[in-house]
């Protein structure tokens, strides 16, 4: 059986979001990420800004998230994360959420799949590891725990 093991925690700040409207796939949403940190036994750094998440709500309310940024460990690596997931609740909860109320994680559901590239050799592990990862959306940042797939 796979088990899981604590890979890092991240503080992923954002700007405003770009709200685009409606679209044949649903409300596009792009939120900026303006940098951020990152910190675990093996690996710790900054979030770069330049990323973001390039949203769509569909029309079952499910946020797809499509995250991609860069993370650059306190050695001078730079990683690429590529982090897909999705995140659904109550309406009432996403209703707080939207309007950047803080609000407990365990009443909604946030989990991606984050993926890793990097050329450090270093870091040349992370090229080869599944990792999923629990989420809470706050108002302007998203705290990310990142697990490893055993």
């Amino acid at each position: 059986m796979p088990e899981l093991r604590p890979l890092y925690r991240a503080e992923i700040l954002l700007a405003a979001a770009q709200e685009l409207g409606d679209t044949p796939l649903g409300r596009r949403r792009i939120i900026p990420i303006t940098g951020g940190t990152f910190k675990g036994a093996r690996l710790a750094g900054r979030i770069l800004p330049g990323g973001a998440d390039w949203q769509v709500i569909r029309p079952d309310g499910v946020a797809a998230l499509d995250a991609r940024y860069t993370m650059e460990t306190g050695d001078g690596a730079l990683i690429y994360v590529e982090n897909l997931g999705y995140r659904h609740g109550p309406a009432e909860v996403l209703k707080r959420l939207a309007a950047g109320e803080s609000v407990d994680p365990s009443l909604y559901y946030m989990r991606t799949t984050p993926r890793f590239e990097t050329s450090d050799k270093r870091y040349d592990w992370l090229n080869r590891i599944v990792c999923i990862a629990s989420g809470a959306r706050r108002a302007a940042a998203v705290e990310l725990d990142v697990f490893e797939v055993l």
